[in-house]
Parts: C-alpha cells; structure tokens; sequence
C-alpha cells in the first residue's frame, strides 16, 4: 500500500514571535528543531521507508526534511525542491505581528485574511523591498508569477500542478513519498487529497512537525488517515 506522508514545518523563529511570516525566510527556533528530530524518530518507530521526497525553497521547511529523514536514517532519499510548496504569501501583512495586526484591523478581520478559502489579504508591491520579485531563488520564474499575496485558494492553483506533475506519478508508481512543507501549502494539498469543502478547510489545523500518514489505493483515493 503507497503511504504519503505530510510534515509541516516545527516552529519557525517567526511562529515563536508571532508574525505573519509567508515567503519570508526565517529558520527554525530550537523549539522547532527538536519537533523536526522528534517527527524523524516518530518515522522510524512507525517503520516508514520513502523512496522520493519533497520540501518547498525556505529554510524552515528544508531543515525539516533534513532533521526528520537524517533521524529515520534516510537522509540519502532523493528530494526536490520547489516554490510551488512555499506557505502561502501574506502579502503586507508579512513580518508584522499578528496581535498587532489584529488591534489595527480587527480580530474579524484578520481571522478572514488567515483562515478564509478565497479572501485576500492586503497586496505587497512587486517593487516593495520584501518583495519575492527580488529574490535569487525565484529568478528564474516569470514575474507574473511571483504573488503580491494568496488566499488558499490561489495557494490551491499553484499546488496542485506539481502535485499533478510530479507526486501523483510517483505514489500511482507504488513509490512512497514524503512532503516536508507549510501550513497552508499542506491544508492545500489535503483539501484537494480529502475532497474537502471550502468551508470545512477553514477549520483544518496542521500541527508544526507531527507526521500525517495516508496510506492511498492505486487511484490515490484515501484508505486511511492517522497522525503519528
């Protein structure tokens, strides 16, 4: 049976700071250093052996591919790297604190710019200094696809092509896969695996550095679901 496994990232410096973090690249705190190591040890206790794996082009999510395979004893597992898996943008809210963030604009508010399926928050300028545009690793893409900000819908968009390209050939090839990734890039990629609503995703959470297990059929429907 193909097993897939999905790890979001361990608290980020930023997560323990409580800012809007995105495309930002910010490493993991020590906290979220031990969370990757422990979802590693979580891995081998549980048996689980990959043959591909996956992480987006941010730090936080690297070092915790890293940290979980060299734990399981699987550091050599061939991976790619991509922006397509990088945490949905935040736009302008980017580097500013959430709390803040919330007295300005209002909890009502903010909770929609986090939590809703098709709302966007506000946009950051393609010439704003902590624009992706003037990022090295996304040289190579059209402009027009570096975002100003997502909501996970759009984050949706960008996912699932690779998903299409690259995973899903991979699992229906009876290969096991491992995804080391973002909050909302992993509650894309299981609402578009689980079939779920647009509304019902807005409840969805995924825990920093606890594996999730989906053991697939050959269709890459879901047999079975379970947390380690």
């Amino acid at each position: 049976m193909t097993k897939l496994v999905f790890i979001r990232h361990g608290q980020s410096e930023w997560n323990l700071k409580n800012l809007f973090t995105g495309w930002v690249d910010v490493d993991l705190s020590e906290k979220g250093v031990e969370e990757a190591k422990e979802a590693g040890r979580k891995i081998k206790e549980a048996g689980l052996e990959f043959d591909q794996a996956y992480t987006s082009v941010l730090t936080r999510a690297i070092k915790t591919l890293h940290y979980a395979l060299e734990e399981s004893d699987q550091l050599w597992v061939p991976e790619v790297k991509t922006w397509r898996l990088n945490e949905r943008h935040y736009g302008a809210l980017q580097a500013k604190n959430k709390a803040k963030a919330a007295e300005k604009y209002g909890d009502e508010q903010v909770h929609i710019w986090r939590r809703s399926y098709d709302v966007l928050p506000p946009l950051l300028s393609a010439d704003d200094e902590g624009s992706a545009a003037k990022d090295r690793r996304y040289a190579d893409l059209d402009p027009r696809a570096i975002p100003g900000g997502e909501n996970l819908k759009v984050t949706l968009e960008r996912v699932i092509p690779f998903w299409e390209d690259q995973i899903a050939p991979k699992l229906l090839d009876g290969k096991n896969v491992i995804i080391a990734a973002h909050g909302n890039s992993l509650r894309a990629l299981t609402k578009y695996i689980e079939g779920i609503s647009d509304e019902d995703i807005m409840g969805v959470e995924m825990a920093t550095g606890q594996p999730v297990v989906y053991d697939l059929d050959d269709k890459l429907q879901v047999i079975k679901k379970e947390k380690l």
